[in-house]
């Protein structure tokens, strides 16, 4: 992959979070404590192996996002913190793979701020 092909990636992330740009910060977090896989796992009984290993862990988790209903808005949440300065995301978030959040977060914020539209739109 290009670094052209990158960075067009991740103006799709911005773009395709629009869907949920609208929700207030508390519908994003209800959302995801109440239907994301990850609570669902911590509060169930079938909670995730974590073995301690950051590679293995990271792992798990990105196979228990792949499922989730609510990764646009786990991901805008973690986005929304990050921005805020309340947070240090670390693991999987919506399911965005640690090493990509930076870039998604510049593609989102530049769209959010209005500063320059994701893919050109």
């Amino acid at each position: 992959m290009t670094d052209t092909d990158s960075g067009d990636v991740f103006d799709r992330v911005a773009v395709d979070l629009d869907r949920v740009a609208g929700l207030a910060d508390a519908e994003l977090v209800h959302a995801v404590r109440v239907d994301g896989s990850c609570g669902w796992l911590a509060t169930g009984d079938q909670a995730p192996g974590w073995t301690g290993d950051d590679r293995a862990d990271r792992a798990l988790a990105a196979r228990v996002c792949a499922g989730c209903p609510v990764q646009r808005e786990c991901l805008e949440w973690d986005l929304r913190e990050l921005r805020a300065g309340r947070t240090a995301t670390t693991g999987v978030w919506g399911p965005v793979a640690p090493m990509d959040l930076p870039a998604v977060f510049v593609s989102w914020s530049d769209r959010r701020d209005g500063a320059r539209p994701a893919g050109g739109r």
